[in-house]
């Protein structure tokens, strides 16, 4: 590295520790933080599908989908619609599940009152994979709802009639991304539930085991067995190696089996392990499978997973400016990417404050070049994205529904701008509801928590129901936020 280069880049360190020590970087409050971090979880309850609990606490939501899965004799009532429609995608609620569950095992001892909430959060979901993964042998239930007959209408989820066709993935056609997913979710949730209900615990590693075992005997993408019944909406663009690895991380963590740690001495090369990723999301689990694996390196010197903390260090260089591998875009602090740009944001955010939790345990740094990167660097860093996500940013607008003076009114989600099942008990058909889509009103009911896709590369952000790439919720965009935004919402946590 030049002495220019290496000049910035101890600059851009510096102004980063400073930012990481000093409390005028931080715009808000451990209290602001434990509020953020309760309404992400409550958002949770808006995406609920099936019969609704007494302690529902978002209570414009009613029932739905209670016969789902029963034309073809199997229980598939229950999980979670994805965004802003009333399908339930099997792997996106799976990698949502898989990120709940990392987020209390990183940070559940920072959540408090809120930790039995997102226990709960996970349970909704865990408990529909179950199903899922156990209703028929040799299959595994990946859908429930036509998405091509679903998006022609506007209706609220307990309103659904539309064909709540099922799709499964089998022996005779493959699904070994969403499999996979599926194996790590009930692994990663069986990690949280292992001392507060054991027997849960025990059977969501034995299922998560036997759906992996199917991932990896029966190989296949299920975008080439379901073609447009989940593209383009949730297609596997990254293939299903990626999720045979990271299904087999999280089993090892899990089960402590030292089968899974010769599955991934032997078979990483070729699921990805030489590989360097720099985006974390429901489709692409490299960068998320290299930290996660890292940890055996960092905390137990596992020579096997030094490589993945040398991936790890790319992954995180990178997102560090001045370094010599510095690729990420930023706009006004934020990583910026294409499309629902901030699904990437909190996944970025996780994965900063998770290697330096890593790092942590033993002093460790990130190594760029010639350089080294602190934890408290990561951890100023991510600071910024959740604190640009909560208002501090241009437009000063939080992009959390329901957090701070100034946030979206016009969500693209069916159930929040149609009026709710209790203040309007009449049936609103497919094609009535579109008068509220293209309604100025705002929503008549608030979806407490939701993070929506966020502002374009230019920060600019229009509050427009229409233009769901920024005004759409999602699952997986709340997922990891929780874990980011209970580290800052604990008030031993350096800010």
């Amino acid at each position: 590295m030049d002495p220019v280069t290496k000049f910035s880049l101890t600059l851009q360190i510096l102004g980063l520790t400073l930012c990481a020590l000093s409390l005028l970087c931080s715009a808000f409050t451990f209290q602001d933080y434990s509020d953020a971090l309760g309404k992400s979880i409550l958002f949770f309850e808006g995406q609920r599908s099936g019969r609704l609990p007494p302690n529902q606490q978002l209570t414009w939501r009613g029932n739905s989908g209670l016969s789902d899965g029963s034309s073809y004799h199997v229980d598939l009532v229950g999980g979670y619609y994805d965004a802003g429609d009333n399908v339930k995608f099997g792997l996106p609620m799976a990698f949502t599940t898989t990120l709940l569950s990392w987020s209390v095992i990183e940070f559940g001892s920072s959540m408090q009152n809120h930790l039995e909430n997102a226990k709960a959060a996970i349970r909704w979901g865990t408990d529909y994979l179950l199903k899922a993964s156990t209703a028929t042998p040799g299959a595994l239930y990946v859908q429930v709802g036509d998405p091509n007959m679903d998006h022609h209408c506007w209706e609220r989820p307990e309103d659904m009639d539309t064909p709540r066709n099922v799709y499964k993935v089998s022996t005779q056609n493959p699904g070994s991304d969403v499999a996979a997913e599926t194996a790590a979710a009930l692994a990663a949730a069986s990690v949280v539930f292992k001392d507060s209900d054991p027997s849960y615990s025990t059977k969501l590693l034995k299922t998560a085991m036997k759906v992996f075992d199917f991932a990896d005997k029966y190989r296949g993408s299920y975008s080439d067995s379901l073609n447009s019944v989940v593209c383009p909406f949730y297609c596997s663009y990254s293939g299903y190696l990626d999720e045979l690895l990271w299904g087999a991380s999280w089993l090892h963590r899990a089960s402590q089996n030292s089968s899974y740690l010769a599955y991934i001495q032997s078979n990483g090369h070729i699921l990805g392990a030489d590989d360097d990723d720099y985006s974390f999301s429901w489709d692409d689990k490299r960068a998320g499978t290299k930290v996660l694996l890292s940890k055996g390196f960092l905390e137990k010197n596992t020579q096997e997973f030094q490589l993945y903390k040398a991936h790890s260090d790319n992954y995180i260089c990178s997102l560090i400016p001045g370094s010599s591998s510095f690729q990420a875009q930023y706009t006004a602090g934020l990583v910026n990417e294409p499309l629902s740009n901030l699904q990437y944001v909190t996944t970025t955010a996780f994965l900063l404050l998770t290697y330096a939790k890593y790092l942590s345990s033993n002093g460790g740094v990130a190594t760029c070049g010639s350089s080294t990167v602190k934890a408290e660097n990561l951890i100023a860093l991510a600071k910024k994205q959740v604190d640009y996500i909560l208002g501090d940013n241009p437009a000063k607008m939080s992009y959390m529904v329901g957090f701070g003076e100034r946030y979206p009114q016009h969500v693209h989600h069916r159930g929040s701008s149609l009026p709710s099942i209790h203040a309007h008990p009449d049936h609103i058909a497919c094609n009535d509801g579109f008068q509220y889509l293209y309604s100025r009103s705002p929503n008549p009911n608030v979806l407490t928590g939701a993070i929506l896709g966020g502002p374009d590369n230019r920060d600019n952000f229009a509050d427009d129901r229409n233009n769901y790439q920024q005004s759409e919720p999602a699952t997986y965009i709340n997922a990891p936020f929780v874990g980011a935004v209970a580290f800052f919402s604990s008030k031993t946590t350096t800010n």
